[in-house]
């Protein structure tokens, strides 16, 4: 039964996505990220400014809503050393168009850390993610999303404190 069932889902998906547009490109921008620590950090947490790039497809479900998802490279964390947190992510938004130049998209991001092993921090993480685009030509926009964690960034072996990433992303891309 749970065959047949991802097989229709499977075949509605393709079906809706190759009726309609899809467009591919990449995209980089600029983050502002921190962690949000419980109970709260007894140290000075300053926020990272990093950077994200990536490259993505936007499936056309209909006129007014797409599907879109993001393979991306993103520097967050915290200031110091060792707070830093970088991750290979995949954003997966439905995307509502607001007006010709306007998209508004929500949904969630798994993350998959990229550094040494033994760190403290957690392999896989989760978060959910929102975000407006603006259409500067046919091509080109510029987007802002927010990020905020929903699972907790450090090793629940290590340690009984909880972090969470949030994160503020202003980027610019290209749709081909």
């Amino acid at each position: 039964m749970k065959t047949i069932f991802t097989l229709l889902l499977a075949v509605s998906i393709t079906t809706l996505t190759f009726s309609q547009e899809t467009r591919y490109g990449v995209r980089g921008g600029l983050n502002v990220s921190n962690l949000d620590f419980t109970p709260d950090a007894t140290f000075s947490n300053q926020h990272r400014n990093g950077f994200a790039f990536g490259g993505f497809v936007d499936f056309g479900v209909s006129e007014k809503m797409s599907f879109y998802t993001e393979i991306q490279y993103s520097a967050e964390g915290g200031k110091t050393d060792e707070l830093r947190a970088d991750y290979i992510q995949m954003p997966l938004m439905l995307r509502f168009v607001l007006t010709d130049k306007l998209t508004l998209g929500a949904g969630p991001m798994p993350s998959l850390k990229t550094w040494a092993e033994q760190d403290g921090f957690a392999t896989f993480t989760f978060s959910a993610i929102g975000g407006l685009e603006y259409m500067i030509t046919d091509e080109l926009f510029i987007d802002a999303r927010y990020s905020y964690g929903i699972t907790n960034i450090l090793d629940k072996d290590l340690t009984d404190v909880e972090a969470k990433n949030t994160n503020i992303q202003f980027g610019f891309g290209i749709k081909i």
